[in-house]
């Protein structure tokens, strides 16, 4: 089903700029105009988002070697999530993405105005870490209210979950309700700024400690430090392509405050 809540999403200047794939505190002081740019860039992506949550529950009825058997006769494998879900009582299933409006935007400039067009493209990056993020926080309420935790949110391409096994099962499960994003032979989800989660939900689930310490690019990613020192109730999320955000604190760039759109 479709999250029918308005979530804010929160980020900034410089998550734009991570979403570019540079360090904000280098890029300011070497090339402020990239920054305005990238500020720019926030005003005009933020009209182009349309972003939608869809997600999942199911009962977690045992476990199985390394599969987690889920309720309806369904399961998940890997040996990632038997190690951090095997105490869970459900499952949270869950997809994010902003839509297809900012891509075909970003692809439309391309040649004509690649700066800007990268900046765009970052915002985009931007946008699904931040609603990612409140979709987390979103869920770690709604399990509060029955007196449960949740776990940190693990998703495809962590170790021992590489992502040509956990999208299939992801989507499988979805069903007809992940329509929204398209997944490719090649495992890649379109509109490309996708990204997809799994939540365990328990009397006795962890949340503490760091998604990074599982990412396949934890001895290699620049962004670590970053993440370690902004303490959140939920944890930070990973995907492949970049280790997702916290919530944005205002470190001398505009703050971006959106409200979910319902799109059809």
């Amino acid at each position: 089903m479709e999250l029918q809540q308005n979530l804010d999403l929160i980020f900034d200047v410089d998550a734009v700029l991570r979403g570019e794939g540079a360090e904000a505190p280098v890029l300011r002081a070497r090339s402020p105009a990239l920054v305005n740019v990238a500020e720019q860039a926030m005003q005009e992506g933020s009209s182009l988002l349309c972003p939608k949550v869809i997600y999942k529950e199911f009962a977690v009825e045992g476990v199985r070697h390394e599969r987690l058997l889920l309720d309806g006769g369904q399961y998940l494998e890997s040996k990632l999530l038997v190690q951090h879900l095997a105490a869970a009582k459900a499952l949270y299933i869950v997809l994010c993405t902003i839509g297809e409006a900012l891509e075909t935007r970003v692809s439309r400039i391309w040649e004509s105005n690649p700066v800007y067009a990268l900046a765009l493209d970052g915002v985009g990056s931007a946008a699904v870490e931040a609603l990612a993020n409140a979709a987390c926080q979103y869920f770690e309420k709604q399990a509060a209210k029955k007196g449960m935790q949740v776990s940190i949110p693990l998703s495809p391409g962590m170790v021992d979950w590489p992502v040509e096994e956990g999208q299939p099962q992801i989507f499988r499960l979805l069903g007809e309700a992940g329509a929204a994003v398209r997944l490719t032979p090649s495992y890649i989800m379109i509109p490309r700024k996708s990204l997809t989660m799994i939540m365990g939900i328990g009397a006795e689930m962890k949340s503490a400690g760091r998604a990074c310490d599982t990412c396949a690019m934890r001895e290699s990613c620049r962004y670590q430090d970053h993440y370690a020192v902004r303490p959140l109730p939920t944890s930070p999320i990973f995907t492949p392509l970049k280790t997702w955000g916290k919530r944005a604190e205002k470190r001398g760039g505009a703050i971006r405050k959106t409200k979910q759109a319902i799109c059809s």
